[in-house]
């Protein structure tokens, strides 16, 4: 398992927690997505009781094929799957987050669903606000991940040697009768305000 210190010479990250603190209740850890180095940077910015009790969820057409790529996020991370193709998935897409999520796991997820190398996020998906719904105890926790986007840019092999900072934002709860786009709107803005 990554240590802080191993992170910090890899990329120079820093954690912040500005809009909240380090809790060992349920957790979704919901962030922007420009990098390979930003699950290893949001995770390792945890204190190492809540690295061992929270999973990144992980592309299945990307990580979960063996090899180097996967032996990371199998042993490394415990990553949970998720199959971004509906074509290759039998039935709900989210079930192995709700079943992770079921044994009292926190998750890291990134809900643009793929890497941007903006560094701003893209829309984002209606996984987050399934969960939101379906697991209101759960406490949904906004992160900014910032510069790694010029880190490890998509494309590169190796790290630029870069000061990065994980901004944790005020968590937040899908309110009463909130739909889908509003509440995916302000969880947006939520990752954008902490850039």
């Amino acid at each position: 398992m990554a240590k802080p210190h191993r992170m910090w010479l890899l990329v120079g990250a820093h954690a912040r927690w500005v809009g909240c603190a380090p809790s060992p209740a349920q957790r979704i850890y919901f962030a922007n997505h420009s990098s390979h180095l930003d699950t290893l940077a949001l995770w390792s910015a945890l204190p190492p009781n809540l690295r061992a009790t929270t999973r990144p969820v992980a592309a299945r057409d990307y990580w979960g094929h063996g090899g180097a790529r996967g032996f990371i996020a199998d042993h490394g991370f415990r990553a949970v799957y998720i199959e971004r193709d509906r074509s290759r998935c039998e039935g709900d897409p989210l079930q192995p987050l709700r079943d992770a999520l079921d044994t009292g796991e926190s998750l890291i997820i990134f809900p643009e669903g793929t890497r941007s190398q903006q560094p701003l996020p893209l829309p984002f998906k209606a996984g987050l606000f399934h969960l939101a719904r379906d697991y209101p105890q759960a406490e949904l926790v906004p992160v900014y991940l910032d510069t790694l986007h010029r880190s490890m840019p998509k494309g590169s092999l190796l790290p630029v040697p870069l000061t990065c900072v994980v901004r944790f934002g005020a968590a937040l709860r899908l309110q009463a009768n909130e739909d889908k786009d509003d509440f995916l709107q302000r969880a947006h803005a939520a990752v954008v305000a902490l850039a």
